[in-house]
């Protein structure tokens, strides 16, 4: 993105099948200055990436083409929600009066059927009465077919409206001309123009009641945000509203309450229910200085918080952005029915009129043909082809948010089907992250040097000295000329002496041996150690094992993955012989275990094996991670770990459990086989159907039925999604 470029969400109004989304989309992508547009049909959004327009200029280009938009923004969120529940309530009135008036015509039409000759089915059967009856179907409850198919073939982009107009206003139309005018026949078709009708609202109505089901995820996250905070101003206790709340404020959580926003906790102890975010059902013992996030659950004890973060800034607030982004996106396989919704409608008016004339001509039977024709076009909508792709990605995220796997969008989802090989970190990966202190090699004055060394840096191997060293009450000694060697180690001057720490490479870079400690180091190593030795310029001083537990879960995940056919490789840091042993502990054989890879090596691991052909996802929580999460296939961070490797990442794992990860591929894998399943039936539905309906097979009436509940079988094929991970 350019420094003058932005996004903005739009919600657009008025759309009725593939072919309005594509139309919007087309619209937005003319406009000068945009640089991209994604319309997605099942969430009724629009992406739009610009430089040089505004926000107005794209609602009005949107309005221009018969649509309406509205800037989906925290002011318009609210007026947003009530227009979408007073179109539905308006649909459903609609709804119920097309049924009303419909019901008579329906049950004196198959009364005529059965032989039933009653004086109330003749007097239903009057053209009259039928067309009373009919009329405000047509065009009142009908007004918005009328509506959609004026503005789309003014724009030239024929859709659903133009086939339901054209296919109901036949069928009417007939049974006007046959019940007034006609002298050799009395047939009447307002039952089928009016149960058209009736059924494709029906259809639309429980498509969008069926549509606010795949966005309950957002929803739950949602209802987590508080309304209200309690803040403590000079020992007094008063209700503020949360957008009041500011940085530094202090607030009180009492047990059984939400966190109002991230802060740190101040005073008191407490275990926290961090479920909504990690997906763990455990609560997590929080103690002073400890970090708490919005949303989260206080459980046990009384606390007080120091506000870090509010608004948009919390985890809760990207969370539900990162969701709202992924949910609409598009994945590369709806390319396929973005390509053919396209150019499906202007065919379908072509069949139609083909099967007008041939059956016309073939049969002598005009009457016969129109039917044939509107049995064509109300069964040839491409609803559900439009909605096979995003419906699923909805409901896939979703279950991804409720189980701690956020999943930035579509192609990741998609992606992250096709992985070949899994690319781990060792240290906060596979292994706890907080290696410990197991042997010292030295004297006292050795762990007070490398103590000095160490706390100036953040690595988990020198969190562990620093540890230790506190814990033996050992103070450090002043440092100069500090200097870091990613992946080597580190050296500095304490009291004009110069002094090396790192690894037996490093030192050998140096020309220093480490040829009195081998014996012992090599026995530390084989029990899978990590060694690190000291030494100033003339010699090696001493040495420090720490020894990394392995995760619980690590073997058990590794194992779910080697099952699925899935290559897994670990890769670390360390020396071969204390990797081997990590690698050993969790199933992976020396092949599979890249060892002494420095930092900015590991990117290049990642190339390597996408050279050999492999599909590649890369597991990492750190700093230096980040290269290589960036160009992996599917780059998955762990959310116990940075900032910036989560935001390198396709998809984050809010929790640092590596089953997580066996359960994003199973997620992923899921969502596309219904992605495939929704365009299989959507192709098939109007394969077979278009033909059937050309050669007289189906009823006018039975192709609007079919053709509305083929949008509601996708979007329940869809939600069948959320049984997956369900607890």
């Amino acid at each position: 993105m350019t420094e003058t470029s932005q996004m903005t969400t739009l919600v657009i109004t008025g759309m009725t099948c593939a072919n309005c989304s594509a139309r919007v989309e087309k619209e937005l992508k003319e406009q000068p200055g945009v640089i991209s547009a994604t319309v997605n049909l099942a969430t009724e959004k629009a992406s739009v990436k610009y430089a040089e327009t505004s926000a107005e200029a794209l609602i009005q280009s949107v309005e221009k083409i018969g649509y309406g938009a509205i800037l989906y923004d925290e002011a318009h969120k609210q007026k947003i929600a009530e227009e979408k529940k007073a179109y539905l309530r308006k649909m459903k009135r609609d709804l119920l009066l097309s049924a009303l008036l419909t019901f008579p015509l329906m049950t004196s039409m198959i009364a005529m059927l059965v032989g039933n000759h009653g004086t109330l089915v003749q007097f239903f059967h009057q053209p009259m009465v039928q067309l009373i009856l009919a009329l405000p179907v047509q065009f009142f409850v009908g007004a918005r077919f009328y509506q959609g198919a004026y503005h789309a073939l003014k724009t030239k982009a024929p859709n659903m409206d133009v086939l339901v107009a054209l296919g109901t206003t036949a069928a009417f139309l007939l049974s006007i001309y046959n019940g007034f005018f006609s002298s050799t026949t009395n047939d009447l078709y307002f039952e089928s123009s009016s149960m058209i009708i009736t059924l494709i609202l029906l259809g639309k109505y429980l498509e969008h009641t069926a549509k606010s089901k795949t966005g309950d995820a957002i929803k739950q996250l949602m209802s987590l945000q508080m309304k209200t905070a309690q803040k403590l101003v000079d020992g007094v206790e008063e209700t503020i509203a949360i957008e009041d709340v500011t940085v530094g404020d202090c607030l009180v959580i009492r047990p059984g309450e939400q966190i109002p926003t991230d802060g740190k906790i101040i005073s008191g102890s407490s275990a926290i229910d961090e479920s909504m975010l990690t997906g763990e059902s455990l609560p997590v013992e929080k103690q002073l200085d400890d970090t708490v996030f919005g949303g989260t659950v206080n459980t046990t004890g009384l606390v007080q918080i120091e506000v870090s973060q509010v608004g948009s800034q919390t985890v809760l607030a990207q969370i539900i952005q990162m969701v709202e982004d992924a949910q609409g996106s598009k994945a590369p396989i709806q390319q396929i029915a973005d390509r053919i919704s396209g150019i499906f409608v202007p065919v379908v008016l072509v069949v139609a009129l083909l099967t007008l004339i041939l059956t016309g001509w073939l049969t002598g039977d005009w009457q016969l043909a129109l039917i044939h024709s509107v049995s064509v076009l109300v069964i040839a909508c491409p609803c559900a082809l439009g909605l096979a792709t995003p419906t699923a990605i909805m409901v896939g995220t979703g279950v991804g948010a409720r189980n701690g796997i956020l999943i930035k969008g579509g192609e990741a989802l998609e992606e992250a089907a096709g992985l070949t090989s899994i690319l781990l970190d060792k240290t906060g990966t596979i292994t706890q992250g907080t290696p410990q202190v197991t042997d010292v090699i030295g004297s006292t004055e050795v762990v007070k040097l490398f103590h000095s060394l160490e706390q100036a840096s953040e690595h988990p191997l020198a969190k562990a000295i620093n540890d230790y060293s506190q814990e033996k009450g050992i103070a450090p000694y002043e440092v100069s000329e500090f200097t870091a060697h990613p992946g080597a180690g580190i050296s500095g001057k304490i009291n004009q002496q110069a002094y090396f720490a790192g690894t037996k490479k490093h030192l050998a870079q140096l020309s220093l041996s480490v040829a009195s400690l081998e014996e012992q180091a090599l026995h530390l190593e084989r029990e899978g150690k990590t060694v690190m030795y000291l030494a100033d310029e003339k010699q090696v001083l001493g040495l420090i094992a720490v020894a990394d537990a392995v995760k619980t879960e690590a073997k058990q995940a590794i194992a779910k993955l080697q099952a699925q056919k899935i290559e897994v490789y670990m890769v670390t840091g360390d020396n071969k012989l204390a990797a081997n042993v990590i690698g050993k502990q969790v199933g992976l054989d020396s092949a599979h275990i890249f060892a002494e890879v420095l930092p900015d090596e590991k990117a290049a691991s990642v190339q390597r094996l996408q050279q050999a052909g492999q599909k590649v996802g890369m597991v990492g929580d750190g700093i230096n991670d980040a290269p290589a999460l960036a160009l992996a296939d599917v780059g998955l961070a762990m959310g116990s770990g940075t900032d910036i490797a989560m935001e390198t990442a396709a998809v984050t794992l809010m929790n640092s459990n590596l089953m997580a990860v066996v359960q994003t591929i199973d997620l992923s894998r899921a969502t596309l086989k219904k992605i495939r399943q929704n365009l299989f039936w959507a192709f098939v539905y109007n394969t077979i159907g278009i033909p059937f309906a050309a050669f007289g097979l189906l009823n006018p009436i039975i192709a609007g039925g079919a053709m509305a509940f083929s949008s509601v079988s996708v979007l329940l094929n869809s939600l069948s999604l959320n049984r997956k991970m369900k607890k």
